[in-house]
């Protein structure tokens, strides 16, 4: 990869907050890990490793699905055909497998590592993983979602629980968080992930690996956590799942690789290979990726494993002649465990024996992922999370149902809401129409491996749970027509006063392999939306989504449009609350609602062009499509409350900034008759400089609560360091220009705006 080569200090700087490495409580972990492997073996791991064949060093580095799975983990992960429990378990006691992952819970994990502990040569503990992405039992609001809060705490709380249901069922790691930028929407994974903004995501990243590690990996409520995809598979090509990724190296160092190190810097203990190719290199066969900037420029000890059949799947890319070329280059670029296709136990052995593989380089990748067990008590005692009782009595506990309601009220936006349509009055007759007034289906959202969407609050539930008088009509299906479905609802609104409308996406229409090329409304459920909005009552919609998309129509018109995601567990009670006024709507966008499909990969920190076209009516030959401005109908960051926002009085602290810090002030009134919560965003932009800049960059924000009548005067700290960017080489550079600086609700609102003069020293 000819990236050139990116010194340690090129990819720090400018890191702010990141905490070093040498205070990471991963090391600490592997260290004491490293000296001791626990009194059930009173081996060090060095002398364990010394009595391993070969073979059964391949085997530590090799992860299979779970035989013994069932329900959505085979839909998800399905085995081999030839694969069976009885046949894994004896792969287990063979040494052939260091784990399994998206098993059946406690009692599969049992009898595994029973058999393993009893009947195994060297009596290595198995190693449990799953996809355990936004809950376990209880759900929480998808990744976008729940970044919506803009409240990292709030994800740290959530993984938090989400560990202590998993860990309670065998499960010692999770496949999370995923912390890829997604700037094109039409990219099905945006889902996992925070969004399209650095500041974002990078906080949203540390904030999951804390909640899901604890503070000791070695504790039975605590997950490993897997930062992933190693690198930029949110960039993919056209949004194409699996497709190549192309750019340029500053952009790769500023925006896309400093949210993983973001969640390596907070103690993640694995990292997971993107599917994606890198600038013609595919990132499991990275070696510039996965040695020279993970472990030598960020220092990470923990482990690397490849995503599903990433490493064979170099093949059919055109990148590895066959299985074994395959495995040496994973194995070689620094991939230490191979996910699913068998590759590393049916390879790395030949390849040791024939010297293209040393036998120092596996002893350290073996060395890695036993000291990974040991960190997390499985050598102390490999039942430490297994045990089928503890398994029910953590599942959906009263305190996690209320922390995944508080997770979706504070997810949902309320994006339009003309003539303070809401907050609805209890008295109010509604007619609840689309195809989400269904029971049990589409409510916790793409990747839930092990919730049950018949356990979550649908609307209908939600509503009745809050006295409300309303009919229920489907109307349409997601992506087909119902026989005399519009007129019933079209019947159904006229009845009311006011119509509830929801629809969106399915749970299949967002979630990985699940691209779209068109991120509108399927056709069925937007000609329903056009037959209701003729009934002339006002429209509350309330959409159903994975990612951002382009509305249209009655839609778009909508008088109410509240964004509610997929919220999980609590998902009909919170929107409820937010419907009829129990809390006010505090969600702010993590993404960008372009105007048209055709925009993407639309974002808010774009740059201008040299012809951008100024306020007003579109002018020929300047930077716009021939549709639509370039601009976003709800831009990054948008929200409303019901309460009356304003923002005034902006200060700052000086007109130039050399050394030092810089401070921003502004006054944030609510005018309105009721409390609010405001999410409060601080923008900068630099004129000129050696690289151009985007027109906006989210430098911090704060949630502020503020009573009817009150206002807050919020402060914010600039420092030089934050105003540094990447330059060419892949340096990290501070330059002289005029700052524009922004305190607004949103990345394309004016707020309050000044200019000071930046000097650095």
């Amino acid at each position: 990869m000819n990236q050139g080569r990116v010194s340690r200090r090129t990819l720090l700087a400018g890191a702010g907050a990141a905490l070093a490495w040498s205070a990471s409580p991963l090391r600490a972990m592997l260290q004491q890990a490293e000296a001791e492997a626990g009194p059930a073996t009173r081996r060090s791991i060095a002398a364990l490793i010394k009595e391993m064949t070969l073979e059964e060093k391949a085997g530590q580095l090799t992860l299979m699905p779970a035989a013994w799975s069932g329900g959505v983990a085979t839909d998800l992960n399905p085995p081999g055909a030839d694969n069976n429990f009885t046949k894994q378990i004896a792969a287990a006691v063979a040494g052939d497998l260091t784990g399994v992952f998206n098993g059946n819970g406690a009692a599969m994990a049992l009898r595994m590592q029973r058999a393993v502990m009893e009947r195994s040569r060297l009596k290595i503990p198995l190693l449990f993983a799953a996809d355990v992405i936004h809950g376990y039992r209880t759900i929480f609001p998808v990744g976008v979602g729940e970044a919506a809060s803009f409240e990292p705490a709030l994800a740290e709380r959530t993984a938090r629980i989400a560990a202590f249901e998993a860990s309670g069922a065998g499960i010692d790691w999770t496949f999370a968080p995923m912390v890829d930028i997604a700037r094109d929407q039409r990219w099905g994974r945006t889902m996992e992930g925070a969004g399209e903004d650095v500041l974002i995501g990078r906080l949203f990243a540390a904030a999951r690996v804390r909640g899901f590690q604890g503070k000791s990996l070695a504790r039975d409520d605590t997950l490993m956590a897997c930062v992933k995809h190693f690198a930029a598979y949110g960039a993919a090509e056209a949004g194409l799942d699996y497709n190549s990724v192309d750019m340029s190296l500053p952009r790769l160092v500023e925006i896309y690789l400093r949210p993983y190190r973001a969640g390596i810097d907070a103690g993640a203990g694995s990292v997971m290979t993107a599917f994606n190719e890198l600038n013609g290199v595919p990132s499991t066969g990275n070696h510039w990726l996965q040695t020279e900037v993970l472990r030598d420029d960020w220092g990470f000890e923990g482990f690397v494993v490849s995503d599903y059949t990433s490493d064979e799947e170099m093949i059919a890319a055109g990148f590895a002649a066959d299985r074994r070329e395959a495995a040496r280059i994973a194995f070689l670029a620094g991939v230490d465990m191979s996910m699913t296709s068998g590759v590393y136990r049916e390879h790395l052995p030949g390849l040791v024996r024939d010297g293209l593989v040393s036998e120092d380089q596996l002893d350290r990748s073996v060395r890695r992922v036993l000291a990974a067990k040991a960190a997390l008590g499985l050598f102390d005692d490999p039942f430490l999370r297994i045990d089928p009782a503890r398994e029910k009595k953590r599942s959906r506990l009263p305190s996690s149902l209320a922390l995944a309601r508080e997770a979706a009220q504070k997810s949902i936006v309320l994006v339009r809401n003309e003539g303070d349509l809401l907050p609805l009055s209890p008295k109010t007759k509604l007619a609840l129409i689309g195809p989400f007034v269904r029971d049990g289906r589409d409510i916790n959202g793409p990747w839930v491996v092990y919730g049950d969407n018949g356990q979550s609050v649908d609307l209908a539930v939600g509503l009745k749970n809050a006295g409300a008088d309303f009919s229920m009509t489907l109307g349409s299906d997601v992506e087909a027509p119902i026989p005399g479905g519009i007129e019933a609802a079209v019947a159904a609104a006229r009845a009311a006063d006011v119509v509830l409308l929801a629809i969106g996406e399915s749970e299949r229409m967002s979630g990985e392999a699940q691209s779209r090329s068109e991120i509108v409304l399927p056709a069925p459920q937007q000609a329903l939306a056009e037959a209701v909005a003729q009934t002339g009552k006002p429209i509350v919609v309330i959409l159903r989504n994975g990612r951002a998309l382009a509305l249209h129509g009655a839609v778009k018109n909508a008088p109410a449009i509240l964004v509610t995601w997929f919220l999980g567990s609590e998902s009909g009670n919170a929107i409820a609350d937010v419907l009829f006024g129990k809390v006010s709507p505090s969600g702010r966008l993590p993404v960008s609602f372009p105007h048209e499909s055709g925009q993407e990969p639309y974002y808010y920190a774009h740059k201008s062009t040299g012809r951008p076209n100024p306020p007003g009516p579109l002018q020929e030959y300047k930077a716009h499509y021939r549709e639509t401005a370039n601009n976003a109908l709800f831009p990054f960051g948008h929200g409303l409350t019901y309460g009356k926002i304003s923002y005034s009085d902006l200060a700052l602290s000086a007109k130039r900034l050399s050394g030092g810090s810089i401070e921003v002030a502004a006054t944030i009134r609510n005018s309105g008759s009721r409390a609010a919560v405001e999410t409060v965003q601080l923008y900068t932009h630099q004129r000129v400089a050696s690289m151009t800049q985007p027109v906006r960059q989210l430098r911090a924000f704060r949630k502020i609560a503020l009573g009817a009548g009150k206002a807050k005067t919020v402060r914010f700290v600039l420092t030089g360091e934050d105003l540094a960017f990447v330059n060419g080489a892949g340096k990290w550079v501070r330059e002289a220009g005029v700052i524009d600086v922004w305190i607004a609700p949103n990345a394309e609102a004016e707020g309050v705006h000044g200019t000071f003069d930046f000097a650095p020293a």
